[in-house]
């Protein structure tokens, strides 16, 4: 039989207790309604708050390389776009140095094609020094060491491509866009023709070369995504709330609060009975 005491309330004190308690998970489960969240602290899951955070770096990571690859894909883009221009003027140049290649063709009308190519070779040149891609220059031999396409989560993640110089000059070298002669005369049309020939086959193979990389660069943004969406997942298993439990946890507590304070309530009036031994 427990002992009849005025000083000590132990009733009040574990209804004070049960009060506290339940205060404490009732404003819990509205934090987590509130936010969404089951880890709004460290407080509230110390290991699973590190390795959300872990994973909130790996996402991000992802999410911006896929920017950065998508950009690098815009870049090789307008690239490519202005060498598919400079590919239909020089197809224009060789059918030029066909037509001066023959005896048919008068001085003067050889002097008219000439004069025609210089044009041309001086627009690819303008092209390859104006093609630019957010103050980059692409395709005058600014690229020929290589650029760097940052398209992963760590430092290693890269891609580097190349791009040579297409501007056209007259000097004599082994570059297939240095263009010697003219077409003067018929020798020289002949002359003229190997050498476009060569362009053509060089445009060609930096066209396709861009056009891998950006293929290569289509399948790395499929797999970014992929990995950014699965890893949400599962960081979400991780951090997010289950809106159902929390809930229901709500309701629980909060019938919970209602008896404690009651019973808190009846233990602190229960003590006014010690009162009629003195009457």
């Amino acid at each position: 039989m427990g002992m009849l005491s005025i000083n000590t309330n132990v009733g009040a004190l574990r209804a004070a207790d049960a009060a506290h308690s339940v205060n404490k998970s009732m404003e819990q489960s509205m934090h987590r309604l509130s936010t969404g969240k089951r880890i709004n602290g460290a407080i509230d899951d110390a290991a699973g708050l590190q390795i959300s955070q872990r994973q909130e770096a790996e996402i991000r990571g992802f999410q911006q390389a896929y920017k950065n690859a998508a950009d690098a894909q815009a870049l090789l883009a307008t690239a490519e776009g202005a060498m598919g221009e400079i590919h239909t003027i020089v197809q224009r140049m060789r059918e030029l140095a066909v037509q001066a290649a023959t005896e048919t063709t008068s001085a003067a009308d050889m002097r008219a094609l000439d004069n025609e190519t210089q044009a041309l070779e001086a627009e690819i040149t303008r092209i390859a020094n104006d093609t630019t891609w957010a103050g980059i220059q692409l395709i005058d031999d600014n690229l020929s060491s290589g650029i760097v396409f940052h398209i992963g989560p760590d430092g290693t993640d890269t891609i580097t491509h190349s791009i040579g110089d297409f501007k056209v000059t007259s000097a004599e070298a082994s570059d297939p866009t240095n263009i010697s002669g003219g077409l003067t005369t018929r020798t020289a049309a002949v002359t003229y023709l190997g050498k476009v020939d060569e362009i053509i086959s060089k445009v060609g193979t930096e066209r396709q070369a861009i056009g891998a990389t950006m293929n290569r660069l289509d399948y790395t943004m499929a797999n970014l995504s992929n990995m950014a969406t699965n890893l949400s997942l599962a960081k979400g298993r991780i951090e997010d709330a289950d809106f159902a439990a929390e809930s229901a946890n709500l309701a629980r507590v909060q019938v919970l609060q209602q008896a404690s304070m009651a019973m808190l309530a009846q233990a602190n009036a229960s003590k006014q009975n010690i009162l009629a031994l003195f009457q």
